[in-house]
């Protein structure tokens, strides 16, 4: 074999190995910018078939918070909120059908009796009305804000908790949907609660509030519906459109 030859081999050997380095080296500061979380399944997050590993953070008391952070809810979507609330001798049970667009959302909840109380609120304004009636009550949102509207916790306030304040938090599976876990504390007046977060959506998915070591409030909305909200449920009825035309 002449020089030349054994040249062109070694210029095109050490060609491929930077590429090869390069792209590994791509690669690895890409897995490590994103932030998932442990399973014994695929990691949530993953893009299936993709056989791309994750960097994972384990979920703590002490690292919960920065795992909560690292979600967001969708822009849009919609689904059903069962809500159970218990008390001494008996329970009552009630479900909300919630619509999201951007800042804006509807709740249609079904009363005691079957009367519907819809509302629709983007957190500055809120309007109310009943069943297939016209008048329509309108006022400020206040401190009533949209989760409020569908009777659930507002699950980003564990952000805002002292450390020493979550008592567990952990990674679970909930009726097959990855969740983040958080349990408080017993608080002076001796309430517990506890979060089941979606990783997939960022939406809470299970939540319960207990008193004295006893529930006396549950809510699931384990699913998200395949029809994504219209301009029409933004409408009043008289007809005036809420969501600004695109």
């Amino acid at each position: 074999m002449d020089k030349r030859w054994r040249d062109r081999i070694t210029v095109a050997f050490l060609t491929v190995t930077v590429a090869v380095i390069a792209v590994m080296l791509s690669g690895t500061l890409h897995r490590t910018s994103r932030i998932t979380l442990p399973s014994g399944q695929q990691p949530p997050g993953q893009t299936a078939g993709t056989g791309e590993a994750l960097a994972v953070v384990e979920v703590t008391p002490e690292t919960v918070q920065t795992a909560i952070a690292t979600l967001s809810r969708p822009q849009e979507y919609r689904r059903t909120v069962t809500v159970e609330q218990l008390w001494a001798g008996g329970s009552g049970t009630y479900e909300t059908a919630a619509a999201v667009s951007g800042g804006w959302t509807r709740t249609d909840r079904t009363l005691s009796g079957g009367r519907v109380r819809h509302a629709i609120t983007d957190g500055e304004i809120t309007y109310i009305w009943y069943d297939s009636e016209t008048a329509v009550y309108t006022a400020p949102a206040g401190d009533i804000s949209a989760d409020d509207e569908q009777t659930i916790p507002t699950y980003e306030e564990i952000l805002e908790l002292p450390v020493e304040d979550i008592a567990a938090a952990d990674y679970r599976t909930i009726s097959g949907v990855n969740c983040i876990y958080v349990e408080t504390a017993e608080d002076p007046a001796g309430y517990v609660l506890r979060y089941w977060v979606s990783v997939d959506t960022g939406l809470l998915t299970v939540s319960e509030r207990l008193l004295d070591g006893e529930p006396v409030y549950r809510m699931a909305a384990l699913s998200l519906d395949q029809d994504l909200p219209t301009a029409a449920d933004f409408t009043l009825p008289d007809g005036t459109p809420l969501l600004e035309e695109e």
